[in-house]
């Protein structure tokens, strides 16, 4: 699988037998003892879960727990004794995704970080797929799907041939089409749309996308040949 697993617990013995369990499956682990150490291997590497005891020399679980979430969402299972607070740990003051009570069997704990790690694959990949649809550029958001464009979270409101125009240039930056070419792309070969179209298009589309539409920072001509998104 890959995944890279830190495991933190000032019980060595537990620390083994849980790194020999995953190593069966390929996983990488990682061990720390402290809650100071736990902290630094966070903030100095990258992990996919961690497996963290609350009660720690130094800097309890806990408090561990808390300073992450100031800079990672990375998926955190307690470890926690009986008798604790599992509301407490598990309120959103601390951020843990999932708990388990010692002693416990290293087939649950597997399974616990098994579907937590499926769990992360999915919100990735939907957040990979919510980007396919959508693109930024420097603050000039498009919208594939609802045929929508925002500037700095504002929606300027495009005509259809308005966004036909920016989506070609914003997913060919750098590309310059002459306006033979874009009335071939956007207007289509047998349009009786002319040039002179073109470059009110161009002209009115840079109105609503450019802070200055004489000084454009997103739609560039290229003088004697056409226009480029830069």
């Amino acid at each position: 699988m890959g995944y890279h697993i830190l495991v933190v617990d000032d019980e060595k013995l537990i620390v083994k037998g849980i790194k020999f369990s995953l190593e069966q499956d390929d996983m990488e682990v990682t061990a720390a003892y402290d809650g100071e150490e736990a902290l630094n291997l966070l903030k100095e590497q990258h992990f996919d879960l961690v497996v963290l005891d609350v009660m720690l020399p130094k800097m309890d679980g806990l408090e561990v727990c808390q300073q992450v979430r100031g800079f990672s969402q990375v998926p955190i299972i307690m470890v926690t004794a009986k008798g604790e607070d599992m509301d407490k740990i598990m309120g959103l003051e601390y951020g843990a995704d999932d708990y388990i009570v010692k002693p416990f069997n290293i087939l649950e704990l597997k399974a616990r970080i098994k579907a937590i790690l499926r769990r992360s694959i999915r919100k990735v990949d939907e957040e990979k797929d919510k980007q396919k649809h959508q693109l930024e550029i420097r603050g000039l958001k498009i919208d594939f799907d609802s045929r929508r464009v925002f500037l700095h979270g504002k929606e300027a409101f495009l005509t259809a041939k308005e966004f036909d125009l920016l989506e070609l240039f914003m997913l060919n930056p750098g590309k310059v089409y002459s306006r033979e070419n874009l009335l071939d792309l956007v207007w289509g070969f047998d349009s009786p749309a002319d040039a002179k179209t073109v470059n009110v298009h161009v002209r009115r589309l840079r109105e609503k996308i450019e802070e200055n539409p004489s000084e454009p920072q997103y739609i560039f001509t290229k003088w004697g040949v056409g226009y480029y998104f830069g």
